[in-house]
C-alpha cells in the first residue's frame, strides 16, 4: 500500500490545497471537540459518507466501538518493546525516568488530517506550559500503525521539536514504532479504541492525550485537539505527585478540579472555601498568639517586686579608722 511523502510531513508546515482538505480540518475539530463522545471518524470516510436518515448511526459497524474508555490508574506495560525514531530498541519502561511525568499521544504518520493537528495542538501546549520539556517532564508519541518507518518517524520528530522550541531535546519527546501486539498493549492499558476502515484505507480512532506519572500510571485523559497551557500545566503537576511545578501550582489544584462533563480543570468551591477557611484559621490563630504573648508579659510584670528604697543609688562609701581628711 503506497502512502504519499505530502501525508508524511507535520501538519504546521502545510497548508490545505483543495476545499474538500479544509472542510476535512474543520469536521475533525468538530468530531474531535465533540462532548458526547471521544470519536473521529477517518477523514476520507466524512468527505464521501451519503447523508444518513435521522435516528440511524452513521458509523458502519466496524467502527461502532471506536471511543475511549477513561482508566485512571491504568499502569503501562513496561516490558513492551518498540523501536524509536533513530532505530533504536528500548522498552517503553526505559522512556519513563522516575522522577517526572510523561505526556503521551497515540496517532498515525500519515494521518491526512486529525492526529497533525494533535501533535500540532499538544506542542503549543507544552510551548505555552512555562514547563521545561525535559526538566519537568517528557513525552512519548507512539504510531499504531504497524506500517510507519523510522524515517518518518525522524521527521515527525524533527518538525515538533522545532515547534514547541526544543530541537536539541531529541531524548525528551520520542517517537516511537511497533509492532501490532506491542501497540494493542499499550492502546488496550488507555482504554484508546481504534479500527482500520478498509473502505477509506484510513484508521478511525480519537483525539486526545494521555498524561502518565512518573512510574507510568494514567493520571489524566486531555480531549480534542486543543490543549490550554493552563489544563496541561495543572494536568502534568497533578501527575507529577509533588515533583514538578511550584507552590502556587499546587495551590491552584486545590482550587481547580477536572471536569469530566467540560474536560477541562474548572473552579472548584470547595477548594476555594478550604483555602478561605485556612486563611481566617490562620489569621485567628496569629491574633491569639499575639494577645497570648501580651497576656504573659504582663503577668510577669506583674510577679517583679518593686525595687527597695535606696536601691539603684550606688554603693555607700565607708568612713575609714582615722576619720576624715582635714
Amino acid at each position: 500500500m503506497t502512502r504519499s511523502l505530502a501525508n508524511a510531513s507535520p501538519a504546521f508546515d502545510q497548508k490545505p490545497r483543495k476545499a474538500s482538505l479544509t472542510c476535512s480540518a474543520v469536521l475533525a475539530c468538530l468530531l474531535a471537540t465533540s462532548p458526547v463522545a471521544a470519536r473521529a471518524l477517518p477523514v476520507g470516510q466524512a468527505l464521501h459518507k451519503a447523508p444518513v436518515p435521522a435516528g440511524n448511526d452513521p458509523l458502519p459497524p466496524a467502527l461502532q466501538d471506536v471511543e475511549i474508555e477513561e482508566r485512571l490508574g491504568a499502569k503501562l506495560q513496561q516490558g513492551a518493546r518498540f523501536t524509536t525514531q533513530d532505530g533504536a530498541a528500548v522498552r517503553l519502561g526505559d522512556l519513563f525516568p522516575g522522577n517526572r511525568p510523561v505526556v503521551v499521544s497515540l496517532v498515525y504518520f500519515s494521518c491526512p488530517m486529525l492526529c497533525g493537528l494533535v501533535l500540532t495542538g499538544m506542542a503549543r501546549g507544552m510551548r505555552e506550559t512555562g514547563l521545561e520539556l525535559g526538566k519537568d517532564f517528557d513525552a512519548v508519541t507512539l504510531s499504531f500503525d504497524p506500517r510507519d518507518t523510522t524515517k518518518i518517524a525522524a521527521e515527525r520528530q524533527r518538525g515538533y521539536l522545532q515547534s514547541v522550541g526544543r530541537p536539541e531535546a531529541k531524548r525528551a519527546w520520542t517517537f516511537l514504532i511497533g509492532q501490532e501486539p506491542e501497540i494493542k498493549a499499550v492502546t488496550e492499558a488507555v482504554g484508546f479504541k481504534y479500527a482500520y476502515d478498509e473502505r477509506t484505507k484510513q484508521y478511525a480512532h480519537a483525539a486526545a492525550i494521555f498524561v502518565l506519572t512518573p512510574d507510568g500510571r494514567v493520571s489524566r485523559y486531555l480531549y480534542g485537539i486543543e490543549f490550554p497551557a493552563r489544563d496541561l500545566r495543572l494536568a502534568v503537576v497533578e501527575a507529577g505527585q509533588g515533583r514538578v511545578g511550584t507552590s502556587f501550582d499546587r495551590l491552584l489544584l486545590t482550587c481547580y478540579r477536572y471536569d469530566p462533563a467540560s474536560r477541562k480543570y474548572e473552579p472548584y468551591a470547595l477548594g476555594f472555601l478550604r483555602i478561605a477557611m485556612l486563611g481566617v484559621l490562620g489569621g485567628l490563630g496569629l491574633m491569639l498568639g499575639v494577645f497570648w504573648r501580651r497576656e504573659l508579659k504582663g503577668k510577669a510584670g506583674r510577679r517583679d517586686p518593686p525595687p527597695a528604697a535606696g536601691a539603684g543609688r550606688g554603693p555607700v562609701p565607708r568612713r575609714g579608722k582615722e576619720g576624715p581628711a582635714p
